[in-house]
């Protein structure tokens, strides 16, 4: 999985037509025998994690059909990825009227939508703005494409997801086994952040993050990291630390002007490209992702999930803890429950 993407990548282009495509709001796809015909949407496809994500999956062999919705900008996007030559048919649509018409037929609906992270601003602070839109775009799933795989990474991941939960439980449509918090930045950052210390080939590292997506909510398992290095308790807590407010990090190093937008695209695609090769029935395909789940008493959880056809096919159990992590995950919970709470009382408001 750590260099799937990369490998991804390269077989699309090495497989790639060299015909020209027609590109306005839609432009056509181009064959590919022995391959399931996928549609995935992206919702938020205009914005700053939205454009480099579209960017990737149009990158991805594995998508047939690429929907691109926002509420502006999206026929451009649309028709600037268009122009690679790669497998998927590309279509944008832009404006509410429009939602349903992209999102009919998903496999896969993944939604970056809402508004960024700035200087000062906590991932709760985003909650008034994206939970509304996470809501009426979740009523839009449930009526156009209900058995869709939806990757949530709208801020705050630990309320929106139980926002999208209700939303679909009203609905009638709700399938625990196909709604997903994309927490693997947090992975991402748990590894790279690893293999500088350990002085180890990031490629080859695998740390398991588990808990929520947030703050202290953010646990990642250093005592389970591979390949094994003899890290001092001072460092893992650092590392710990650091991975906790990389989202921070990355706020205050762009002074203003943006959060994580790159490296959340890079990984909302990883996740996305397991769904998919889970769908297909790639075997042994995990990943870690917040979704509902009894690995503790906490309704929602973020731990190592194996995918498959039906989407969750097993939460897999949290393995064994240090003390600093038995004594972190304790302490994580109430503020994680409250998360859950408050995405569930706003969704069931009128």
């Amino acid at each position: 999985m750590r260099t799937s993407i990369v490998r991804s990548v390269q077989s699309a282009i090495a497989r790639s037509s060299s015909s020209s495509s027609r590109t306005y709001v839609c432009a056509r796809a181009y064959s590919s025998d022995s391959v399931p015909e996928r549609k995935v949407a992206v919702l938020g496809a205009a914005g700053g994690i939205g454009q480099p994500l579209a960017l990737l999956m149009k990158l991805n062999p594995l998508v047939s059909k690429l929907s691109l919705y926002d509420i502006a900008g999206t026929p451009g996007v649309a028709a600037d990825v268009s122009h690679i030559n790669t497998r998927s048919e590309v279509c944008g649509y832009a404006g509410e009227e429009h939602l349903g018409k992209a999102l009919e037929g998903a496999d896969v609906v993944i939604i970056p939508a809402g508004v960024p992270r700035k200087p000062g601003m906590t991932r709760d602070d985003l909650f008034n703005i994206n939970a509304g839109i996470v809501k009426s775009l979740c009523t839009a799933i449930a009526k156009y494409c209900p058995h869709a795989l939806v990757n949530m990474i709208s801020n705050p991941v630990n309320s929106t997801v139980p926002i999208a939960a209700e939303v679909f439980k009203k609905a009638g449509t709700y399938d625990e086994k196909r709604l997903f918090g994309v927490t693997t930045l947090d992975v991402v950052r748990a590894k790279t952040f690893y293999a500088g210390k350990a002085n180890v080939n990031v490629a080859e590292v695998n740390v398991p993050v588990i808990g929520g997506h947030a703050g202290i909510t953010i646990l990642p398992l250093f005592s389970q990291a591979t390949p094994k290095a003899n890290l001092s308790d001072e460092v893992i807590k650092a590392l710990t630390k650091r991975t906790q407010d990389g989202g921070t990090e990355v706020v205050e190093a762009k002074a203003g002007k943006g959060s994580a937008t790159l490296s959340m695209a890079y990984a909302g695609a990883i996740f996305a490209d397991a769904c998919l090769k889970g769908l297909n029935g790639v075997p042994d395909v995990v990943e870690c992702s917040y979704v509902q789940s009894n690995v503790t008493e906490l309704p929602f959880f973020a731990s190592k999930v194996r995918l498959g056809k039906n989407g969750v096919e097993e939460v897999l159990g949290l393995g064994p803890l240090s003390d600093y992590e038995k004594e972190t995950l304790e302490s994580l919970k109430p503020e994680l429950l409250s998360s859950i709470e408050k995405g569930i009382k706003f969704a069931n408001q009128s």
